[in-house]
């Protein structure tokens, strides 16, 4: 048995060249361990841990399941690296999946909330991996934030709880529709806290735009009944298996929904608007989107979405106290109208019937009637609302719904009397802070105070005829335009052009 003292004598004894690699090695362990970790390297640990663990689990899990995964984690990843890059996809992809059904692609849920669920999850791990720096801050409840909130409780726990003491069975549809205002504030949430710079804004804006031009092609060539285009709709978005919406000449698009085309092309005119009169970015592209996003319009095939456009442009010039930015889009109007004149003859047709009102209007009419009002005017149903899901079986048909098609009743049929209050302070905060911003600054962050006020004006005059407040899409975008007119922060660079430069 050799002693502790003859082991390190022999030790001191070995040639120097054998005994540095083993010090240095020892060194470097013993700094690794004193030393916490940085940010980066324990991001690039879990990346490597989750990326064994995928590797390890090629030979039991199906391909389909293992690339989720990894894109999943890929996803997580660089939002934590980057938490602008939430904003960025979620801005980016949520137009081109949102028409997708639910479980479609991914079990209950739509894509574009699984997008959500994961650059929140990135959001929040970034928050863990700094919480001592602070870097990522999320929003502080201020009177915008709240206004959302109160929506989204006066929508789900106040008629989900009428509900359970009225002893009434809460079924699925309930929940899920309780959970969609609960989703807007979510993507409310992390937008506002994802983009924090000008720059940032003018990326997201430029992001919109260029994902709405995606959608609006996709809805001119559809309303003209191009194969390819309706073929590649009817077979990823199609809503409820009810291929006739595809082929009835009306845009749909990716959207599986004409009039959430329409309030999407309408919100991101007022972009290119507020961009050309601003004097931000080419001028030359964002006209020529201008001009596809009004013929967006006119391909969603929707009486509602050629009032929106009217409203939306009355809108811009009573903001910007200006029409001149307005005019040149007035040849662009009159160019889509020839461009789609079959859509619009199919569409004025349905007001030859004996009454002179197109069929869908007395069907709508003939459902709020028949289905909805004595429901809701029975025993004071309207003070807190009759249940959050807008829909009833169709009694006429072995399988399908009958949607509330006023937006007005939908408020008071999903949450009552809160719930319209609580809708009227929403537009009150955020038409007047959305006002102040598109005045008072002249940047990237105005033209979103713009968008955003003509996006609720819209909103807020067409939910007499539909529920526009939570169409997919559309809505998403309405709700990320207000968490960027929230960002304060300003760039360093040259001065931006005066008010009324252009």
């Amino acid at each position: 048995m050799v002693s502790p003292v003859a082991d390190r004598s022999a030790e001191v004894s070995a040639p120097f060249g054998a005994s540095r690699p083993i010090g240095r090695a020892m060194r470097i362990v013993g700094s690794a361990v004193a030393v916490r970790p940085s940010r980066h390297s324990l991001v690039v640990t879990a990346a490597l841990g989750t990326g064994l663990v995928l590797g390890a689990a090629v030979p039991f899990v199906d391909r389909a399941l293992l690339l989720v995964g990894l894109a999943s984690c890929l996803i997580i990843s660089i939002v934590a690296f980057y938490p602008q890059f939430a904003a960025y996809l979620l801005i980016g992809i949520t137009p081109l999946v949102a028409g997708m059904d639910r479980g479609s692609v991914i079990p209950v849920i739509r894509p574009n909330e699984a997008v959500l669920a994961l650059v929140a999850a990135g959001l929040v791990l970034r928050t863990i991996l700094t919480a001592r720096t602070g870097s990522l801050a999320w929003p502080r409840m201020d009177a915008q934030s709240a206004s959302i909130l109160f929506v989204a409780v006066a929508a789900s726990v106040i008629p989900l709880a009428w509900m359970l003491l009225r002893n009434q069975q809460v079924e699925m549809d309930d929940v899920l529709y309780a959970l969609l205002p609960c989703k807007y504030y979510g993507v409310y949430l992390v937008v506002r806290a994802s983009a924090k710079i000008e720059r940032q804004v003018r990326t997201c804006l430029w992001i919109s735009m260029g994902t709405a031009a995606i959608v609006g092609v996709l809805a001119i060539l559809q309303s003209l009944l191009v194969p390819v285009v309706t073929r590649f709709l009817v077979t990823y978005y199609t809503s409820f298996g009810y291929t006739a919406a595809v082929t009835d000449q009306r845009g749909g698009s990716t959207l599986s929904l004409s009039i959430a085309v329409a309030d999407l092309m309408i919100f991101n005119l007022a972009i290119a608007v507020g961009f050309l009169y601003r004097r931000i970015g080419p001028r030359i592209p964002t006209f020529a989107l201008g001009m596809l996003f009004v013929a967006g319009v006119l391909a969603a095939a929707q009486f509602s979405g050629a009032i929106g456009l009217v409203i939306g442009m009355v809108i811009i010039a009573v903001v910007l106290r200006r029409f001149r930015p307005l005019a040149a889009f007035i040849p662009a109007f009159a160019l889509a109208a020839y461009g789609l004149r079959p859509v619009i003859e199919s569409r004025l047709t349905s007001f030859q019937s004996a009454s002179g009102l197109p069929e869908s209007w007395i069907g709508r009419w003939h459902n709020l009637t028949n289905y909805f009002w004595p429901v809701l005017f029975d025993r004071g149903n309207f003070i807190l609302g009759v249940r959050p899901a807008a829909r009833v079986v169709a009694p006429h048909r072995a399988a399908g719904y009958i949607w509330i098609e006023s937006g007005y009743t939908w408020l008071l049929w999903g949450g009552g009397i809160p719930l319209v209050l609580a809708f009227l302070y929403f537009l009150w905060v955020n038409v007047r802070y959305g006002l102040h911003v598109a005045r008072t600054r002249l940047d990237s962050v105005g033209v979103a105070g713009l968008a955003s006020v003509v996006a609720l004006g819209v909103v807020a005059c067409l939910m007499t005829l539909d529920p526009h407040l939570t169409y997919r899409g559309s809505a998403d975008l309405l709700f990320m335009l207000l968490a960027l007119t929230a960002v304060k922060a300003v760039d360093a660079g040259p001065n931006p052009a005066p008010e009324g430069a252009a």
